[in-house]
């Protein structure tokens, strides 16, 4: 056997080798490029022919170089970053070698006890990637939003009054890159407005016109004219950032739903005629059988599980994975419970905590149990964590036996449970 411990960057690696009889061999440093994990293969491949008897230990689970790792047969055990700084020394100082040989030394004494990265297929690869991208586009749109918002009310009052509490709307995002301050939606015409509403495929084109005029006649507190044209070319821009959001989100979410089902929806309530499921995710019709889980958050949670289930042995790995399990702290007369684990997959522990507060309208027990959490004192987000913990390990039931989501089943089980009368 041998180990590998690598302490990655962007323009190298330092790496260190070593085995079980000699501990570290060899240190050396590679170039991220094709060239430089050639290098690296050939030469673990000369001290350990067999490629699956070589475990490597990095800081990291994603990225090329583990992908060409994974690709050349190596077993790749990514570790937490705090795992090697504890083993740092009391100095507690930072080399990149000596991270390396920790890293190395971890390979060959603690892989018995490391997780194996399994990687994501195909089409589960593509869910996370589309997933964390259409939540960082998000995040976007609210930045962009708030900034958009704030510039419209010192400058161009009327256009939140059209707006009304959408401002998002691709409607009213395109009356602003085209007229981008009040004085230019003034000059405008009835027959220019009601031209601009068909070409956006407003449903009447005449009320918009009249939603328009009225709110230019509404009275307002006088903004500066140096504001107005300062302002006008970013009021411009944010539009058109934010209507180039909107099309690439809807995009992702008619992609997400033919990963999930393996096929497009082409029917008014969104089935797919003729699925593939070679195409399709598995158990992707599971995951849309829980209440508050559409497409987007259906891929976003499904995208970071995988399709290894067998990674999580019990719901609880699930539970620690996404952080919602509770971390109890006993020590002499001092108990205290951490509420969520500081390591665990963010982008799958902010999907389940949206998850848990969608399905609060839509599930008679999960409302049931957050109100109970809550006239027991505790706070929102903390019964929200506590039904996501619950929902997972519904799912993890629900995905190993491959059934859906059966609200009256799960109703029945809970009530038996809890010593109710049916």
């Amino acid at each position: 056997m041998l180990g590998i411990g690598i302490d990655w960057a962007e323009e190298f690696h330092d790496v260190a080798l070593g085995t079980v009889e000699k501990g570290v061999v060899e240190q050396f440093r590679i170039a991220h490029g094709p060239d430089g994990v050639a290098a690296l293969v050939e030469r673990a491949l000369r001290l350990e022919p067999d490629p699956a008897e070589v475990r490597v230990v990095i800081e990291t689970r994603h990225g090329l170089l583990v992908e060409a790792l994974l690709d050349a047969g190596f077993t790749v055990l990514p570790v937490n970053p705090d795992l090697v700084a504890r083993r740092r020394g009391p100095a507690r100082k930072k080399d990149d070698a000596e991270d390396a040989r920790i890293c190395c030394l971890l390979a060959l004494d603690r892989h018995a006890v490391l997780k194996t990265l399994v990687p994501h297929g195909p089409i589960a690869g593509e869910l996370r990637a589309i997933g964390r991208d259409d939540e960082r586009a998000a995040r976007d749109q609210r930045r962009l939003l708030n900034r958009l918002r704030a510039d419209l009310q010192t400058t161009y009052p009327a256009a939140l009054i059209i707006a009304g509490k959408d401002l998002g709307a691709p409607t009213v995002l395109r009356l602003l890159e085209r007229w981008p301050t009040q004085d230019e939606l003034a000059a405008a015409t009835r027959d220019e407005l009601e031209a601009f509403a068909r070409a956006g495929r407003h449903g009447w084109p005449g009320r918009f016109a009249d939603r328009v005029t009225a709110a230019l006649t509404v009275p307002s507190l006088p903004t500066r004219d140096y504001l107005v044209r300062a302002k006008a070319a970013g009021i411009r821009l944010a539009a058109v950032q934010l209507l180039a959001l909107h099309e690439a989100r809807r995009g992702w979410e008619q992609r997400m739903g033919e990963l999930l089902l393996g096929g497009r929806r082409t029917r008014r309530d969104h089935t797919v005629e003729e699925p593939d499921p070679g195409k399709a995710f598995p158990g992707g019709d599971i995951y849309l059988s829980f209440p508050g889980l559409g497409d987007r958050l259906a891929a976003r949670v499904a995208g970071e599980i995988g399709e290894h289930l067998g990674q999580f042995d019990s719901p609880n790995g699930l539970q620690c994975y996404a952080g919602r399990a509770p971390v109890t702290r006993r020590s002499g007369k001092s108990d205290f419970v951490v509420a969520r684990r500081l390591a665990h997959n963010r982008y799958l522990g902010d999907a389940v905590h949206q998850w848990a507060f969608c399905s609060l309208t839509r599930s008679g027990w999960a409302r049931e149990f957050y109100d109970g959490k809550i006239a027991a004192g505790k706070s929102h987000h903390n019964a929200l964590r506590a039904l996501g913990n619950r929902w997972l390990e519904i799912l993890w039931h629900c995905l190993t036996r491959g059934v859906l989501y059966d609200e009256a089943v799960h109703v029945a089980n809970r009530n038996r449970a809890l010593g109710r009368a049916a």
